[in-house]
């Protein structure tokens, strides 16, 4: 379980706001907590859930001693409601279900939470329906709405709720600690590139994951240069089968657009910076045969399928269409 003092490391300045709103009893009744993958988003609104909901806060920390305390650590507080995507999105059901339960009594206190998770994944209905909530809240209510872009939330909810920009850990950071709790420097460069966040960092490496999605995409980004006509071949046959679900997709992406950052950072004599330290020769290369704007042009249709690939498009054609998009000029 997180503290005050574990998040000050990372995210001072929101830790700082947050624990003296408990200590003074000035919470906001709406928060959305902003940040990319691993920036502790999730376990800093889990920390304010807690004191928000304990008896008998010690300076702002949950006491865990309390019977709110004992309930909330145990993950199963039934004053506690978490909404997730119900598939690709959020969907208004679930908010009319979130609505109906806020309208009961709470079972363990008056106070109530809820969590809302991928808040950008909401169908309009759904959006609508959470408006109209944010604006006329059951009773004693904490809502902390998590999302990585502020920019895809309507403004009328972001008018209600206090945005908390959550930033990234410095990658050189990460990838010290990982080296330190025995794990190769290749990987964990890639590792700490996709995530700023220790444990989720660690899973990566779990059944060597990191490592193999690394290297099929290293055999992809090879193949767009020196084999193109087996790109199509390679996207159907190592990547797609590998790369899954939507997440796992955002990721091959994110591993192409630091391959490319890479290939950039060798144009401009930045060597130390590569993240792919054991493809240098390749990146090399790449960096005589790619001109800085057919660079750009790539960094940029990865970054489209970034976007494109939160919009909810198939990932087999997104795919495609991004192979496209790399192959032209080429």
């Amino acid at each position: 379980m997180q503290t005050w003092s574990e998040l000050s490391e990372t995210q001072p300045t929101i830790a700082r706001v947050l624990q003296n709103s408990v200590r003074r009893g000035r919470l906001a009744h709406a928060y959305l907590f902003e940040g990319g993958r691993g920036t502790g988003r999730r376990a800093a609104a889990l920390l304010l859930a807690r004191a928000f909901l304990c008896e008998k806060t010690v300076d702002a920390e949950p006491c865990l001693v309390c019977r709110e305390c004992r309930r909330a650590e145990s993950g199963n507080h039934p004053d506690v409601h978490r909404i997730q995507p119900d598939g690709q999105t959020i969907k208004v059901d679930q908010i009319r279900a979130l609505k109906k339960e806020f309208s009961m009594r709470g079972m363990e206190s008056a106070k109530k939470v809820y969590i809302i998770e991928e808040t950008e994944t909401m169908s309009a209905a759904a959006a609508n329906s959470l408006l109209k909530f944010l604006e006329e809240p059951e009773g004693e209510a904490l809502a902390v709405l998590i999302t990585a872009s502020a920019g895809q939330i309507l403004p009328t909810i972001l008018s209600r709720a206090q945005v908390m920009s959550f930033s990234p850990l410095p990658p050189d950071r990460v990838t010290k600690a990982l080296v330190e709790r025995g794990f190769r420097e290749k990987e964990a460069r890639t590792a700490a590139s996709l995530t700023s966040d220790l444990e989720e960092a660690e899973r990566m490496f779990d059944e060597e994951w990191i490592s193999q999605g690394r290297e099929k995409v290293v055999q992809l980004m090879n193949d767009l240069i020196s084999r193109p006509q087996d790109a199509y071949i390679t996207v159907h046959e190592t990547i797609m089968p590998f790369f899954t679900d939507r997440q796992q997709i955002q990721t091959a992406l994110d591993l192409m657009m630091i391959w490319y950052r890479d290939v950039l950072r060798m144009q401009v004599g930045q060597s130390d910076a590569v993240v792919y330290i054991d493809q240098e020769d390749t990146l090399t290369k790449q960096a005589f045969q790619l001109s800085q704007q057919k660079l750009g042009k790539n960094l940029q249709a990865v970054m489209d399928a970034k976007r494109r690939a939160g919009a909810n498009v198939p990932p087999q054609l997104l795919v495609e269409q991004l192979l496209l998009r790399l192959q032209e000029g080429s």
